[in-house]
């Protein structure tokens, strides 16, 4: 399979990029690590006229701690550097994780967390967790800078608010209280492979009393979902097994899957219940250590 004829372009600062978005319109495309885009051009199902490469602009692959403000993450940030990342480590465990049991180790060297981002894929592993530490995202277009809960900016499976002059510049995770947080996921195979039900989870606790929770249910509804209602029923509540059964059940009923080959609606909402109560005692006893 060979890549259609296209033109490309490489600009040296993110002004230009934008730039050349608005000039090129709807025939032009991001190009960032390129493992979702031109997988999709050798296969015929886009065939973008311009390419538009964010390589030279590192600016956007920094992961770094703004006293004030939180953790940063620029958008060209691959996933092994998400993995590897001290920062993250010591801070945001679960974000390692998430990004370590995506796809391949091939993939995760160059594909990005802007990408996984801007494709809105319902299963995508990144965004739930993102979503439950409270998670920003900056845009930058032509006229000038915006910032948007994550949360927000997702529309419908690959719709999102991105402008058509715009590119993702930046994540950013604010400094919060915190005490543990979790991603876990079910796939068919036991790597690389998209969710079929994926859970996050950030929680406050003091003592045995949950003060605060973000539930997060990823691939069982159109978007990344949070679960208000599961999260207001632990919220001020001493733990319990009950409580949290009690909770994932609730989940359960928020959730809003679909009937595909990789799963039923049914057992979907089932997984829902059975791993918003795993990885909520994950981030429980993470708090407690």
């Amino acid at each position: 399979m060979y890549l259609p004829d296209f033109e490309y372009h490489m600009p040296a600062t993110i002004q230009e990029a934008c730039a050349l978005l608005a000039e090129k319109g709807q025939v032009a495309k991001v190009l960032a690590g390129g493992t979702d885009l031109l997988n999709k051009m050798k296969h015929g199902l886009v065939a973008p006229a311009v390419l538009i490469s964010l390589k030279q602009l590192e600016q956007l692959s920094n992961i770094e701690y703004e006293e004030g403000k939180g953790v940063l993450i620029g958008a060209r940030a691959t996933h092994n550097a998400i993995c590897n990342s001290k920062l993250l480590q010591e801070k945001y465990l679960s974000i390692c994780e998430a990004a370590h049991h995506m796809a391949n180790n091939q993939i995760r060297n160059v594909g990005t967390i802007g990408g996984n981002i801007s494709n809105a894929v319902p299963s995508a592993d990144l965004p739930p967790i993102l979503m439950a530490l409270d998670a920003s995202i900056t845009l930058v277009g032509t006229k000038g800078e915006r910032v948007m809960a994550l949360e927000e900016f997702f529309v419908g499976p690959g719709k999102t608010l991105l402008a058509p002059d715009e590119i993702i510049a930046q994540i950013v995770i604010p400094d919060q209280s915190c005490t543990g947080s979790t991603y876990i996921k079910f796939g068919l195979r036991r790597s690389g492979a998209l969710a079929v039900v994926g859970v996050a989870v950030a929680v406050t606790m003091d003592g045995n009393v949950c003060k605060d929770a973000r539930i997060v249910l990823g691939a069982v509804a159109p978007v990344p979902m949070r679960a208000p209602k599961a999260e207001a029923m632990i919220i001020g509540k001493a733990i319990s097994d009950d409580l949290l059964e009690e909770v994932g059940v609730c989940a359960s009923t928020e959730c809003k899957p679909i009937d595909d080959i990789r799963g039923s609606a049914e057992y979907r909402r089932d997984m829902v219940r059975v791993f918003t109560k795993r990885a909520l005692r994950k981030a429980i006893n993470e708090g407690h250590v």
